[in-house]
């Protein structure tokens, strides 16, 4: 199992996270993203600048992971697209993506678009509040700790 991060928009706090994970357990981590950024120095993190443009660096995840695969994302669709090619998703909040919950929350993503599209003023996501951070670290280790017990 390779991780992959939609490396754009994940918050400071769970790259660091990522990156403890990768260091602990020597699991590949790829950071996906169109602007450069800082990773620390080791063979089994690295980083994959993309060009610039709408969904770019989502469309690379989508051509490179691997069935079994990690992807740390917030975008919906490309939960979507990762799930259909037999790879896992969780959000940077902690919640795992789903075939059984993926196709409601394009659904309320779709809704909500239209909303905005109508001129509706809708709220953006609350701030990422400490409890996000440790239900994403608990996650992790999960999957983490699942793939260590099927690699025995």
């Amino acid at each position: 199992m390779d991780i992959w991060v939609d490396a754009d928009a994940c918050p400071v706090m769970i790259k660091e996270i990522l990156f403890r994970a990768a260091n602990r357990t020597g699991v590949s981590l790829t950071l996906v993203a169109n602007q450069h950024m800082r990773v620390p120095q080791a063979e089994n993190i690295k980083f994959l600048l993309v060009g610039s443009g709408f969904d770019v660096a989502d469309e690379e995840i989508v051509k490179l992971v691997e069935p079994g695969d990690l992807v740390i994302t917030a975008d919906i669709p490309l939960a979507a697209e990762v799930i259909k090619k037999g790879c896992l998703a969780l959000s940077p909040r902690g919640e795992m993506h789903t075939k059984d919950n993926i196709a409601s929350r394009l659904a309320l993503r779709d809704f909500m678009a239209n909303l905005r599209a109508s001129g509706e003023d809708t709220p953006g996501p609350p701030p990422m509040t400490t409890r996000n951070k440790q239900d994403f670290a608990n996650q992790l280790d999960r999957v983490l700790l699942k793939k260590s017990e099927t690699c025995r």
